[in-house]
């Protein structure tokens, strides 16, 4: 052989000048595990690779593609060393670079002809395996965890017979050439776990397994981080899936950078494996990586494409997006314009790698506060308005995966803003628990970064103060309204807007109570306050009107209530106009005062036109319209027409259902409605199971002590009474009123109530007597229908 300006002279053996397509494949050149270790599931993408193997003649080509760590080379291991496939050899190329693809077809020429490594390059060796290649059939190529199909490209081409290539690749966007490409998902729950605890047995047969599905669903189901998970359970005993989980949450770096000694490869890691692959990444588009790191402060699934407007020029944006889906770090779905995002691979890329430069950690400090502006950027402004819950429903378990994932230490006012305005959602909504776990937190940021005196500090105190009143927590919505309102009197004036706000919403926290001894005085404060500040026909000034009028009813001063709500009637038609839904507020609020009063001639007919104009004007699904069905079926239950109270009780609770959720406290006040109206009808069979479940239901939704919770105890103790069940009605309005006693007051017309049931079935005259029991009761009108005033108290600021 001659090579450059020098002549050498080269001696071959006689066998390696043998051509290629003269020498055979011999047993024993196989250079994969004929034994693959433990390996479940996977049924279906193994008689996909078994149907491509069947197709006649040419070359047979399979592509097998997904996230990194789905389990590719497992899959391609164990279809070739399992199935009925008859090739050989079998070559396993390592082929994620061109060198790597080189060195593999090399490595096949070496051991096809060993002599040939002495006297030739790599260069001539890949050549010679790639003749031999062409020249022979029966063969299966598995090219494992390729990078770049031009890579291969000339390998496939020249390769023309009848051998068999099994590509495994990251890459899923690249492959439509390929005739029979395998897309490869997660484990489903019943494998990964099966995975899992066969694994972790195998050094501690009968060990403690608690949390082990749990942990694998933290682990997405993820083949090799379940491996992983599994290997550090074998070689820790004492170590259970429920302490991996509570290591995986204090140390998130560290426990996906930990395999088992001598088990687990350090390069085949989940931390190693996707690092590597955002580091290629970085390299070819640096865009798509800070959208990969944006994208892992959010929930992984239905993630809007439109949380990332604004954060590139569209070319950029949709480069970077298609090299992310063509690395299989993202799934498109171009049906709900969404995407979704493994959450290991969310986990890592918000977890600073130790191993990393400084300047890491500063990139997922920067991508956190992307996410949360661009998340609270997108939040409809308004929370009250059913056209805009379906955005809220989409974002908001965005949301909570942010607040979640986020340490308080990093909330910014941009996590306020996000927090304050999800929990005004969610408590409209009647998720008050949820709300108030982020109304806190986004005032804890205001008070930090603000100041306690600010004025969105204030805001954010009056809504959390509104969230526990929504939750009958009237022990700590005082104590948090009156501190609003000392602080707003001194940081803004007696006379300012929020200042007075704040009064009226303190003014309505007494009356919830009970406490009308405080209440009426300090909304008669205010409402003149009001007009001086703001106006006779300032919406907040009607409000205020009206919240007077509702204190004087409750006081049972019907006199002074039903000539205020009148007022405010006229006042807010000549003001806002017949058809304001403020307008549309007071006429259904002085229908209820008619209907308090008994005069039913009147508050039918003004139900029914409240009802017909919030059709008109909001809409058949909007709450309040549902709210003025509810009152008018209630008004027909007081004039005794239940013939067409219980079918109107009905369709309301079926519509509150589709349009709220069963839980909603609105839906459960449905509920209790119904049941009501059953009681009244003599049908105790239905009323009293449904009182049952409408306890049950506010007990978990709302808590023991919330005063819709309470008044459930009352009214279901009532309908034990009624149907002489003296036995469980006592109990219960005994415990009923200790509670409300203890929640309210003693004078809270709520207790009254109970107190007066109570001693109605208590009466000597009653023990023994069912019959007397239930006389009692019907002689007092018991009313377990509510009628829904609607709110006039504009208690939530945005």
């Amino acid at each position: 052989m001659q090579t450059g300006d020098h002549s050498t002279v080269v001696s071959l053996p006689p066998e390696a000048l043998r051509p290629p397509d003269l020498i055979p494949a011999r047993a024993g050149l196989d250079n994969f595990s004929s034994h693959p270790g433990l390996f479940v599931g996977r049924t279906s993408e193994l008689d996909q690779l078994d149907a491509a193997l069947a197709t006649p003649g040419g070359t047979v080509v399979q592509a097998v593609h997904g996230l990194g760590g789905i389990g590719k080379s497992t899959l391609a291991a164990h279809w070739a060393a399992t199935r009925p496939h008859h090739c050989a050899p079998i070559r396993w190329i390592t082929a994620d670079t061109p060198d790597g693809i080189q060195n593999g077809l090399a490595d096949l020429a070496a051991a096809l002809q060993p002599a040939l490594t002495a006297t030739l390059p790599i260069e001539a060796l890949a050549e010679w395996a790639l003749q031999w290649l062409a020249s022979h059939t029966g063969w299966l190529l598995i090219l494992d965890n390729v990078n770049d199909p031009a890579d291969i490209a000339s390998l496939l081409a020249r390769a023309h017979t009848q051998g068999r290539f099994l590509i495994t690749s990251r890459l899923a966007t690249v492959w439509h050439h390929i005739p029979t490409v395998v897309r490869l998902d997660v484990l489903d729950e019943a494998e990964a776990l099966d995975l899992l605890t066969r694994t972790a047995i195998t050094t501690a047969p009968g060990r403690d397994l608690d949390g082990a599905a749990e942990l694998c669903a933290e682990l997405g189901q993820l083949p090799l981080a379940i491996e992983q998970a599994a290997a550090y359970l074998a070689q820790n005993p004492l170590t259970t899936p429920r302490d991996y989980l509570a290591l995986l949450n204090a140390y998130p770096a560290a426990m996906y950078r930990s395999g088992a000694t001598g088990i687990t490869k350090p390069d085949r890691t989940i931390a190693r494996i996707w690092n590597l692959t955002v580091d290629r990444l970085s390299t070819l588009q640096p865009k798509a990586a800070e959208l990969l790191r944006i994208l892992a402060w959010y929930a992984p699934d239905q993630i809007p494409v439109t949380l990332l407007d604004g954060l590139a020029d569209p070319p950029t944006l949709n480069d970077a997006l298609g090299l992310l889906t063509a690395y299989s770090m993202i799934t498109p779905d171009h049906a709900t314009h969404t995407l979704a995002v493994h959450r290991l691979v969310q986990a890592l890329a918000r977890t600073p790698d130790p191993d990393s430069p400084p300047s890491a950690a500063y990139l997922i400090n920067d991508a956190l506060s992307h996410a949360t502006s661009q998340l609270a950027n997108a939040l409809p402004n308004t929370w009250d308005k059913p056209t805009t819950w379906p955005k809220w429903r989409t974002l908001l378990p965005h949301v909570d995966a942010l607040a979640d994932h986020a340490t308080a230490e990093t909330d910014s006012l941009a996590t306020a803003r996000l927090l304050n305005l999800t929990g005004l959602f969610l408590a409209d909504q009647g998720q008050v628990a949820h709300a108030i776990n982020h109304l806190r937190r986004g005032l804890a940021v205001n008070v930090r970064m603000l100041g306690k005196d600010h004025p969105d500090t204030l805001s954010v105190r009056n809504n959390l103060a509104s969230a526990y009143e929504s939750a009958g927590d009237l022990g700590r919505a005082i104590p948090l309204y009156e501190q609003t309102l000392a602080d707003r009197v001194r940081a803004l004036g007696e006379d300012h807007p929020s200042t007075l706000s704040s009064r009226n919403n303190l003014a309505g926290a007494y009356q919830s109570v009970g406490s009308l001894g405080r209440a009426i005085p300090l909304f008669k404060e205010t409402l003149p306050a009001m007009v001086r500040a703001l106006g006779e026909d300032h919406p907040d000034t009607l409000t205020c009107r009206s919240n007077l009028a509702s204190a004087f009813q409750s006081a049972g001063d019907l006199g002074r209530a039903i000539p205020l709500f009148e007022q405010t009637l006229a006042d807010r038609v000549r003001a806002l106009g017949e058809d304001h839904p403020d307008t549309l507020t007071s006429r259904n609020n002085l229908a209820g005062a008619y209907d308090v009063a008994g005069d039913l001639g009147r508050a039918v007919p003004l139900f029914e036109q409240t009802l017909a104009d919030r059709v008109r004007v909001l809409g058949e699904d909007h709450p309040k319209v549902l709210s003025s069905r509810n009152n008018l079926a209630g008004a027909y239950a007081a004039a005794g027409d239940l013939g067409r109270a219980i079918p109107l009780y009905e369709e309301i609770l079926t519509n509150r259902v589709r349009v709220l959720g069963e839980d909603h406290p609105k839906v459960l006040s449905s509920r209790n409605n119904l049941a009501g109206a059953y009681a009244a009808a003599g049908d105790p069979g239905r009323a009293i199971p449904l009182f049952e479940q409408t306890l049950t239901d506010r007990v978990r939704v709302l808590g023991e002590d919330h005063p819709e919770t309470l008044s459930s105890s009352n009214n279901l103790a009532g309908a034990y009474a009624a149907a002489g069940d003296l036995g469980r009605a006592i109990p219960l309005y005994e415990k009923t009123l200790t509670d409300v006693t203890r929640v309210l007051s003693d004078n809270h017309p709520l207790t009254v109530t109970v107190r007066e049931n109570l001693a109605a079935v208590d009466a000597p005259d009653a023990v023994g007597k069912p019959e007397n029991g239930r006389a009692a009761l019907r002689t007092r009108r018991q009313r377990t229908h509510s009628v829904s005033a609607d709110a006039d108290q504009n208690s939530f600021e945005p």
